[in-house]
């Protein structure tokens, strides 16, 4: 019998844990914390082949933050840069990046950053030969949210286009 009580105790222990877990995730106190703030899809484009030409590289920033822009007011700031390896036919010039958007914080209205939000465009120009071209590159950026900035990260990107 006493086995039993013991069991069944158990049992109620784990029951009463997995409930806990749940409500928690339920009302968000749980959830994982982001691996990343931004997310790049490579989404296949098509180029002219030997002619000046353009790739362009779309980016969400997660809802409720912000990046640095290219050109951060600060130089304490680390400005969101991508940087392309060489590939193999593929000529790059200098990248495009878009003008940022002024954000200030509450409690520092007169400081004003220049952010990204939402969405944006990297532009790569491009010289290409004819054919399917992958170019490896990676993409650092600081996000931050009203409260704080986060260490700097990483992305990997792979951009991939063809040149006809």
């Amino acid at each position: 019998m006493r086995r039993l009580l013991l069991v069944l105790a158990g049992v109620g222990l784990i029951a009463g844990a997995a409930g806990s877990l749940a409500l928690r995730a339920q009302m968000g106190t749980d959830s994982p914390k982001p691996k990343g703030y931004i997310t790049y899809a490579a989404e296949p484009q098509v180029v002219k082949a030997v002619k000046a030409s353009v790739v362009e590289l779309h980016f969400h920033v997660r809802e409720g933050f912000h990046v640095n822009s290219h050109t951060p007011k600060s130089e304490l700031l680390i400005p969101t840069a991508i940087t392309l390896q060489p590939a193999t036919g593929v000529k790059a010039s200098p990248l495009v990046y878009p003008a940022g958007t002024e954000y200030s914080f509450a409690f520092e209205p007169k400081e004003k950053l220049d952010v990204y939000t939402g969405t944006f465009t990297i532009k790569i120009p491009v010289v290409a030969a004819a054919g399917e071209h992958t170019i490896d590159a990676t993409l650092r950026y600081q996000a931050c949210d009203s409260a704080a900035c986060y260490p700097p990260k990483t992305l990997p990107l792979q951009v991939l286009f063809t040149a006809k």
